[in-house]
């Protein structure tokens, strides 16, 4: 299944670890996939689609849960919204709906973000904790005016070890959305952004990839959307699908029921 396969790019919730509220478990064989990765000589990167802190924050809780992650090999939305504006040639001022780590990260990388009164070239979804109306109809308003609408995720719920966890972001993206009647672009996974984002990290285009995570419409759609291979882990939000019961268009390549069922591949 591996064979000729130059990097592997991993999901992190429901694949590597489970959460249940500030508690991170690590998933049985989690680590030792990570090892046997790096021993077989393929590159590595880490895609969580969480955009509350920096990468470098996810990576650091990771190690602290068990797992031999480096900051480097971290990726998250805050990383490919980046790329987005690159590729789009996007310059101008950014609306954030966002923490402030995750702001300050921004303008760390170089994010000209809008100032509270001043012009909205493109406004951007993360995580968020608190949402007011007045921030929503100014951001629909500059939407409406033609501003690109960008969402870390819209996905309406990730893995977690009670069963699904809502997301803040496709809720606030589902209202501007709507207020806009603009449809939003994905930024995180799945999406073209995010497949520049880990070839660039890892330095291998997207045939050269596996792509492995335990959610169709985001790891197994971002490996598809690439030409990489690509497994899905039946241990998170997905569970243990058969393959010939999933339509041709979003079929991985194969499904594990779990990250240590990999090591007999690597």
């Amino acid at each position: 299944m591996l064979d000729g396969v130059e990097a592997v790019v991993l999901d992190v919730d429901g694949t590597l670890v489970h959460r249940a509220g500030d508690e991170v478990h690590v998933q049985p064989g989690a680590c030792e996939v990570l090892a046997q990765i790096r021993a077989s000589g393929r590159r590595l990167a880490i895609f969580t689609n969480g955009s509350h802190d920096s990468p470098a924050w996810f990576a650091a809780g990771l190690r602290a849960a068990g797992l031999d992650i480096a900051d480097e090999e971290m990726l998250t939305p805050l990383r490919s919204v980046q790329a987005y504006l690159r590729m789009r040639r996007l310059d101008g001022p950014v609306l954030a709906f966002a923490t402030e780590p995750a702001r300050r990260f921004l303008e760390e990388e170089g994010v000209l973000l809008a100032a509270d009164d001043g012009p909205v070239d493109a406004v951007f979804v993360a995580h968020a904790d608190v949402v007011d109306f007045p921030l929503l109809e100014r951001a629909a308003r500059a939407i409406i005016a033609g501003a690109r609408l960008l969402t870390a995720s819209y996905a309406p719920a990730y893995a977690g070890a009670d069963g699904p966890i809502l997301s803040r972001g496709a809720m606030t993206t589902a209202a501007l959305a709507k207020a806009s009647s603009t449809r939003p672009v994905i930024v995180g996974k799945p999406s073209q952004a995010a497949m520049r984002t880990v070839e660039e990290q890892v330095g291998a285009r997207g045939g050269q990839l596996a792509v492995i995570g335990d959610d169709l419409t985001m790891d197994v759609a971002l490996g598809r959307l690439g030409g990489a291979r690509t497994i899905l882990v039946a241990s998170g939000i997905s569970g243990r699908l058969a393959l010939d019961a999933i339509p041709e268009r979003r079929r991985p390549d194969a499904v594990v029921g779990g990250v240590a069922e990999l090591l007999d591949w690597l």
